[in-house]
């Protein structure tokens, strides 16, 4: 078996840029929620007319939506941080998507009902007075988001209890926020998945790509942490955890 420093190493070395999680192959997984948002996602910009996908990331996730489907005529894609920023370009210009940098707070950089489609995939917040001023009347903003205490159990290992964290994020609320925003929620339904961490370098990947899950997250800071996690999953196995997703679809009368 590798040394915990040889772990550690590894995973503090490989580039976090984008939204790719193929590193952990073999090392961690993470169940997928039953509707398959990235096919549904396909369907629906195969009958959009003008489509924009806001906190895309590095783009894979609409790229591999737009490899399944039908392009709509215009198609445009914001992200905020440069290094998601420069790879959501080189993978979507081909396909004919305009990535535009925002720094994913209010005003969106596009007119008033612009378009009849609006997606996102893990946004950090959804602006939904945003949201429902560029769509177009019975456009439809079609998303997944982050559920509530989603991956708690790694969250609270390293900072302690969050009681007040736990409640954030809940569907129902994100629902009756878009509601008062003027749009009708006509889809919303949540799942909690499992996830698995079969080794430390696993966790280190992790913390550094999500970096709102612990907020300031070095090895440096968290080493005796690391060391504990580490010892526990030689031990007992892999560190199991749960992520919470949603789907919400709500449309512009």
């Amino acid at each position: 078996m590798r040394t915990f420093e040889e772990l550690i190493a590894e995973a503090e070395s490989v580039s976090v840029d984008g939204w790719d999680f193929s590193w952990l192959d073999g090392r961690a997984t993470e169940e997928r929620p039953s509707w398959g948002y990235q096919r549904l996602l396909a369907g629906r910009l195969a009958s959009a007319s003008a489509a924009l996908d806001v906190q895309t990331g590095g783009g894979e996730v609409l790229a591999g939506a737009l490899r399944e489907g039908a392009r709509p005529p215009v198609l445009a894609a914001t992200e905020s941080w440069p290094p998601n920023l420069a790879r959501a370009t080189r993978l979507l210009h081909p396909l004919g998507v305009v990535v535009v940098a925002d720094p994913d707070e209010p005003p969106l950089p596009f007119a008033d009902g612009a378009f009849d489609l609006v997606s996102s995939r893990h946004p950090v917040k959804a602006w939904w007075s945003e949201i429902a001023r560029v769509l177009r009347p019975g456009g439809a903003y079609f998303a997944q988001h982050v559920g509530p205490a989603s991956v708690f159990e790694l969250v609270e290992y390293f900072l302690g209890p969050q009681p007040e964290a736990r409640e954030g994020r809940r569907p129902e609320a994100e629902g009756a926020e878009a509601r008062a925003a003027g749009l009708e929620v006509v889809d919303l339904r949540s799942e909690r998945l499992r996830m698995e961490f079969r080794d430390i370098g696993a966790v280190v990947y992790f913390l550094r790509k999500v970096v709102w899950m612990v907020p300031g997250f070095s090895v440096a800071a968290h080493l005796d942490r690391l060391h504990e996690l580490d010892a526990r999953i030689r031990a007992e196995g892999p560190f199991v955890a749960h992520s919470a997703r949603f789907l919400i679809e709500a449309r512009k009368p």
